[in-house]
């Protein structure tokens, strides 16, 4: 993955937020929309897009973009530069390895322990029977 190159292919919108900003709110758009096309994108290799259009298959559109927004502050600069750290957090995540799962085997003392912990249930169940 490439930052340099998907900076650029970003494509950043700015629309009217919702919340605090007075009489600011009605005048200046400061929310913030991303829209990154992942096929096009020159900054990912084609496993990367492939492992992203798997993990992030609910995040991308129909069209083939994801979308990320932010409207936290009443800067647009800011909002901006939260919306970016967003896009590059989600892909970083998306394309980390999973770790693979070594497994385990069971200790003999664990065995052991629940067999004796049946057969004491078994024998306080065995008590329980009336005998004449």
């Amino acid at each position: 993955m490439n930052k340099e190159i998907i900076q650029t292919e970003i494509q950043y919108k700015a629309v009217r937020s919702s919340g605090a900003g007075g009489q600011n709110v009605n005048k200046v758009a400061t929310k913030v929309q991303i829209q990154f096309f992942v096929e096009q994108s020159n900054g990912l290799t084609a496993d990367e897009k492939t492992t992203l259009f798997e993990k992030l298959a609910n995040r991308i559109t129909k069209e083939g973009f994801i979308m990320v927004e932010c409207g936290e502050t009443r800067s647009q600069l800011k909002n901006k530069e939260l919306c970016t750290q967003r896009l590059f957090m989600l892909l970083e995540n998306a394309l980390k390895k999973d770790k693979k799962r070594i497994a385990t085997k069971i200790p003999k003392s664990i065995i052991k322990k629940r067999l004796e912990d049946k057969q004491r249930i078994a024998d306080k169940k065995e008590n329980r029977k009336f005998r004449f």
